[in-house]
């Protein structure tokens, strides 16, 4: 199968192991202590990889991608906590930038500015985007029923979900505090959600000029309550989020 390769990563090991499990055609490379799995997903050429926690981890897999794996577009996909309180757990958010909200250099440049990009917030492909919200609504309108059952829904809390686009900060900090997030939030208007990568993946795509997308299940509200029982749910959601986000937006490639 020739083509654009695809370069599909996640933070956590269970947020790809499906996508692994379903590859076709797959063959394991190992460099730089990852395994990138290599074949088909939905008739595209794809690079799999758990990229492993924060954002140093994700750059140096994404820049692998790019320069060994010859990847062409890539996509983050994983969980993260909502930044805004309108966001319930099970939602999809798809970034349209990103931000490293940890980033701060003052009085030099501003602060959350990336040094001699000139920018704050790190663009994302715009048709990416397009096919990553499509993907997202076909999964909660057709698949959600089948792929969480009814117990795991209300376990987690999983209420009419819904697709969501804007922009994603990026810190090597698990935001767990309430009052934390709020002042994030004033300092950064219009923020969804937090996680730990998607910003350094986001620029590293930026300096290669390779089209990116981070779509996000949101796992918690960024809040005291975020670590309870938070590997239970990238195992039994996030990781059946994953793989159906991904093959439904490799289907309309």
């Amino acid at each position: 199968m020739t083509g654009p390769v695809i370069g599909v990563l996640a933070a956590m090991d269970e947020e790809v192991r499906r996508l692994r499990e379903g590859l076709s055609d797959a063959r394991i490379q190992r460099t730089g202590r990852r395994d990138y799995l290599q074949g088909t997903i939905a008739g595209h050429p794809v690079v799999v990889a758990f990229s492993r926690w924060g954002k140093s981890a994700a750059a140096s897999t994404t820049t692998t991608m790019i320069e060994r794996f010859g990847a062409d577009r890539v996509i983050f996909t994983g969980v993260a906590g909502a930044a805004d309180p309108a966001l319930g757990i099970g939602d999809v958010v798809v970034a349209s930038s990103l931000v490293h909200h940890d980033l701060d250099a003052r009085p030099i440049i501003g602060r959350f500015e990336v040094p001699l990009l000139d920018i704050v917030e790190i663009p994302t492909d715009p048709e990416l985007q397009r096919l990553a919200r499509e993907a997202g609504e076909a999964v909660l309108l057709q698949d959600l029923a089948t792929m969480i059952g009814a117990e795991e829904r209300e376990r987690f809390g999983i209420d009419s979900p819904r697709v969501h686009s804007g922009l994603v900060g990026s810190g090597d900090r698990f935001m767990a505090d309430a009052a934390e997030v709020a002042a994030l939030r004033n300092d950064l208007p219009g923020l969804l959600a937090v996680e730990m990568e998607g910003a350094a993946a986001a620029q590293v795509c930026y300096e290669h000029d390779v089209p990116m997308a981070v779509l996000r299940t949101i796992s918690d509200r960024a809040d005291h309550a975020a670590p309870i029982d938070f590997r239970g749910f990238v195992e039994d959601v996030a990781s059946r989020y994953a793989e159906r986000l991904i093959h439904r937006m490799l289907e309309r490639i």
